[in-house]
């Protein structure tokens, strides 16, 4: 039986286990990236394993999330990272130079490799031919320390693409059908392969921006073949000498085959406020647009960005319309100023964002009151545009252009009944490559000082695990609940590298008396549990979506079902991830009610996997049940994994 190309690589990089679907394997990790939300407490974590110089082939630290520097926070934070990254032996992307996704597609990503990011969009790198999967920043400091990756030997599902995008069709429209297909639950621990005489029929650009997406479904990554279209691109960066080709066997045998022809699919959109929430741009009736936000780690490549260009070309955005442009990497916008497509956009009258995250994750452009929104980012939750009230619609760059020429939520197709013919785009021979905002390690650190500002604090530390869990629902919420509802991003999240502080706009989205109500029952000597459905925690890798429960002495968080990023941060910092045994028990659950999980460290370090959950409130039991590798109990156990990994070097 032939192999897929996920096998291959995984097994290339096996150090722990067999690969046997289901069960737990240790895979050793070519490259790490990380970002400047989460790279900060990363790199606090990794100082803290006191290794002199990271142990991986390639590891790089990106300025990317919060490059508004309103107040001294963000700076001082970019002037720890980039001395960190002296030290320790890191390529540092200094602020300005792009979106990690999109730089290191661009300049560092290689077919075969294996690439952990502290991101949850890490997946881009499936656009190239890599397993690229996101992870917390610990899991990634552990790397970058030599450490393997732990993670669940996957199903894999191929997604066999045939046929070719028609006109005003793009990549972005294929992942979403993708998400139509799958939902954004339900898929954990599986990896989508995509296969097909399709792909040979798009970019490795557009093969990222369907990789990018995939993390929306929960999968662990998603991946494309490394062809002749992957040997062009390289070649066009300078980088041909690291092509390699990778494919599945022919006779590879995979868990599911889902079809997917490309010529039949129109232009989509996910609607307010989830990416599952799949619609026909056709079925937006042409309501009236208010905001159209272009680029994102998502759509920022030089393709998207030209398709954007072209279509501006000669035109004005409608005066009803905000529009702003975000490209990728600096590489892009000197390649659309050397072409003078830059100055399509400009005379447009479309404002020009850094080449950062920015609006994607709420820290500028965030929309008026009630505002309709055209996104072509990954994420549409409620509030994180910055604006609660706001709708945001993830779309194409195609339906971006559309709604800022003509002030309407529109097919773009219609744009021909204006005269207007969709742009012939072709990737170029050669790319402009200008790898001067790319800090190179130095050969000799021994005088690199590491710089602290005040905003920056070590890690909070935890106990071990008790005994007995005794305290208080903290909170209840509902199904779906994301990272952002845990811990927003946007303006608040210069707090980062200030766990206290951060801590205080826990669940702000969705109760925000929380942290009040929370840092009593912390005070009073009691524990913290948090009640949830299904699919808890899916969406951003941001580890403190865990780190500040845990300050706020949080130490069981019980789910309906949890998606996989969270759940391993919440073991990292020690926390119980339970589901119910029986999910209607969640329904006999009130937020207030006093809990009491006996022996629990007991049944940790048994045979079995459930804990009994008594609700002393209300007189009743229930069984909650736990899925973890004798390593993630160990982690628990020990309080967290800083906490392990100290014991285990006295």
């Amino acid at each position: 039986m032939g192999k897929t190309l996920t096998q291959k690589i995984l097994e290339e990089h096996l150090v722990v286990g067999e690969y046997v679907k289901g069960e737990e394997i240790g895979i050793r990790i070519d490259q790490t990236l990380t970002q400047d939300a989460t790279g900060t407490m990363a790199y606090l974590q990794f100082e803290a394993m006191g290794v002199p110089r990271v142990k991986t082939e390639l590891s790089v630290s990106y300025v990317d999330h919060n490059t508004v520097q309103i107040g001294y926070e963000n700076a001082d934070d970019h002037k720890y990272l980039q001395s960190v990254a002296k030290k320790f032996g890191i390529y540092y992307s200094r602020a300005g130079n792009g979106i990690c996704h999109q730089v290191h597609l661009e300049r560092f990503g290689r077919p075969g490799r294996t690439l952990l990011g502290s991101d949850s969009h890490t997946p881009t790198g499936g656009g190239i031919g890599m397993i690229a999967v996101g992870a917390g920043g610990l899991d990634v400091a552990v790397a970058m320390a030599g450490g393997h990756f732990n993670v669940t030997c996957p199903k894999v599902v191929k997604i066999e693409l045939t046929g070719e995008l028609r006109p005003w069709v793009s990549a972005k429209d294929v992942i979403l059908k993708v998400l139509e297909t799958f939902t954004t639950h339900g898929n954990v621990g599986t990896v989508f392969e995509y296969g097909g005489e399709g792909i040979a029929t798009l970019t490795v650009p557009e093969r990222a921006t369907i990789t990018n997406m995939g993390a929306e479904c929960g999968v662990t990554t998603s991946i494309f073949p490394s062809d002749d279209v992957t040997k062009q691109f390289l070649d066009a960066q300078g980088r041909g000498d690291q092509w390699v080709a990778m494919a599945a066997d022919p006779d590879a045998e995979y868990d599911r085959v889902v079809q997917v022809d490309l010529s039949t699919l129109e232009p989509l959109a996910a609607a307010p406020h989830s990416p599952g929430n799949i619609m026909t741009v056709a079925d937006a009736n042409e309501m009236a647009v208010d905001q159209v936000c272009m680029g994102s780690c998502t759509n920022s490549s030089y393709r998207d960005m030209m398709i954007f260009a072209e279509l501006l070309k000669g035109r004005t955005i409608h005066p009803n319309v905000s529009a702003v442009v975000g490209p990728g990497s600096k590489q892009v916008v000197e390649m659309l100023s050397e072409n003078g497509r830059l100055a399509y956009i400009l005379g447009a009258g479309v404002r020009m964002a850094e080449n950062a995250c920015g609006f994607c994750i709420g820290n500028s452009q965030s929309p008026k009151t009630e505002a309709i929104s055209l996104r072509t980012s990954n994420r549409n939750f409620l509030g994180r545009s910055g604006t609660k009230s706001a709708n945001a619609y993830l779309v194409s760059p195609e339906t971006a252009a559309a709604g800022a020429i003509t002030g309407k939520f529109i097919d773009p197709r219609k744009l021909e009944d204006m005269g207007i013919e969709y742009p012939a785009v072709e990737m170029p021979d050669d790319f402009i490559v200008n790898d001067n905002m790319i800090m190179p390690p130095v050969d000799d650190p021994g005088d690199v000082e590491i710089v602290r500002g005040p905003n920056i604090g070590d890690p909070p530390k935890n106990a071990p695990l008790p005994d007995v869990i005794a305290g208080e629902v903290a909170i209840k919420v509902g199904d779906e609940i994301t990272t952002d509802h845990i811990i927003p991003a946007g303006s608040k999240m210069k707090y980062r590298s200030n766990v206290p502080k951060y801590s205080e706009f826990l669940f702000e989205v969705v109760d925000d008396t929380f942290f009040d109500r929370a840092k009593g029952i912390r005070d009073s000597g009691n524990d913290n549990v948090i009640v949830a459905g299904i699919s808890y925690g899916q969406g951003s890798s941001r580890e403190h979506a865990a780190l500040c429960p845990m300050y706020m002495g949080v130490k069981a968080v019980i789910t309906k079902g949890m998606e996989r990023i969270h759940k391993a941060n919440l073991v990292n910092f020690g926390i119980v991830p339970l589901n119910f045994a029986d999910p209607a028990d969640y329904d006999g659950i009130d937020q207030g009610d006093g809990l009491e999980i006996p022996d629990v460290r007991s049944a940790l370090e048994g045979a079995g996997n459930t804990v009994t959950v008594k609700n002393m409130t209300k007189g009743t039991e229930f069984q909650a049940s736990f899925d973890l590798s004798e390593k993630d109990k160990e982690k628990i156990l020990a309080g967290g994994t800083l906490n392990l990994i100290a014991q285990q070097m006295r």
